[in-house]
């Protein structure tokens, strides 16, 4: 494999300084695809549930390579790369549909559901004139096939040769959150697509960023719904790469903020609708948000009863697709399901809690554009990437960039 050498070179040792050429060096993203994305790591390709039937599809991405996940007539999940192995054109355009075999509208090249070729329209010509040589081999050219694993109904895919397996991946201090979450079988509840204007490695630090939570998100504060001052935590996966922020549901804390004066603390506001705050403790431990992410573009939230994934798509320098999928359990009561799409208000590209991410990420990078050669500081926390009690910490922001560092080797 030929991959052209890193542009540039790490200014510092230090966790804690962040060049701020890596979110916009066309070279540098170039790399990441075929390191990270492409490289030794598992992708979130989609929850299991949207493809409930055998012979289906749905489309995903490894990176910004446009992939198909299927569920074939035996019901097993596979995924290939959305590329016909004749001209390189997409195979699937619609986002997800039934299908017992997929055919390449250009000049209707077949595959079936593993993504093997199958059939070459003309391959003989016609009258014995036309076609392919009698040597040819098309079929050496097919879609890259990923290898596939799913945990507690979610999706991974990789074309990573020396890859650990997901669960190992995702880390032994993670996944009993994932399963805390993912504890029974899912209904889809609906989705969002939203275009950040901003590189997709800073939407995965805000994920892993629970110091800005409070202060940036208005509604988090001044509803009492997240607020640092309540009793919570970090958990960082060896190595950094995954993380889980949580804080409990009961609003123990003083008049810090107020005090503090906090943009985010405006008192005298209430809600005319206040059941869009209403929650059940329904996983029984009183945690009320946790946000849990798997590097590189994976992200679990429960926010009250709110349950969703997100899926990050780098499309560029400064450009990233944010793909969100909202659920519950299958089961669930009529109450507990108009408590969640209720709660949907809350997240999304409109959501109140989180409309304000894709601008702050997108002020970053349009704030460092000029500033290739400085840093920014992540000195919250310390230098480490442990665990924390406090989320008044960059801990996992640290994680990232230790995990990424070592991938990309700068």
């Amino acid at each position: 494999m030929n991959v052209v050498a890193n542009p540039r070179a790490w200014p510092s040792d230090s966790l804690t300084r962040v060049p701020y050429w890596v979110y916009s060096d066309q070279a540098l993203y170039d790399i990441e695809m075929e390191r990270i994305f492409r490289g030794d790591t598992w992708s979130f390709l989609c929850l299991e549930a949207e493809l409930p039937r055998p012979n289906m599809f749905r489309t995903s991405h490894l990176g910004d390579m446009s992939v198909v996940v299927t569920r074939d007539g035996e019901g097993k999940v596979h995924a290939f790369e959305n590329r016909c192995a004749h001209r390189g054109a997409l195979l699937c355009h619609k986002d997800r549909g039934d299908a017992k075999e997929i055919a390449c509208v250009y000049h209707n090249w077949t595959y079936d559901l593993c993504g093997k070729l199958t059939g070459v329209a003309f391959r003989r010509g016609i009258g014995g004139k036309g076609g392919m040589p009698p040597d040819s081999h098309p079929e050496e050219h097919a879609p890259r096939q990923l290898r596939v694993e799913t945990f507690c109904g979610l999706v991974f895919g990789t074309l990573g040769k020396n890859v650990k397996p997901l669960e190992e991946f995702i880390g032994a201090n993670i996944t009993p959150s994932v399963r805390r979450v993912m504890a029974k079988p899912v209904k889809l509840l609906g989705g969002y697509s939203q275009i950040l204007p901003s590189n997709w490695k800073l939407y995965m630090e805000n994920t892993k960023d629970s110091y800005h939570a409070s202060l940036l998100h208005m509604f988090f504060t001044t509803f009492r719904l997240n607020r640092l001052s309540q009793k919570g935590g970090l958990v960082v996966s060896e190595g950094g790469a995954n993380h889980i922020s949580y804080s409990m549901s009961a609003d123990t804390a003083g008049k810090e903020y107020e005090q503090a004066k906090m943009r985010s603390a405006n008192e005298g506001f209430a809600l005319e609708v206040p059941e869009v705050i209403k929650s059940v403790d329904e996983f029984g431990d009183g945690i009320g948000l946790q946000i849990l992410s798997v590097f590189p573009g994976f992200v679990l939230q429960q926010i009250r009863n709110s349950l969703a994934v997100r899926r990050i798509v780098p499309m560029g320098t400064d450009k990233t697709e944010l793909v969100w999928m909202m659920f519950g359990f299958e089961g669930d009561t009529q109450e507990l399901h108009d408590l969640r799409m209720m709660q949907s208000n809350l997240i999304g590209p409109g959501g109140f809690i989180s409309m304000e991410d894709g601008a702050a990420t997108g002020f970053v990078q349009r704030g460092s554009r000029g500033a290739a050669s400085e840093m920014s500081v992540v000195e919250m926390g310390g230098q480490g990437i442990g665990s924390e009690e406090s989320r008044v910490s960059e801990a996992a922001v640290r994680g990232f960039w230790n995990t990424y560092r070592q991938l990309m080797g700068v």
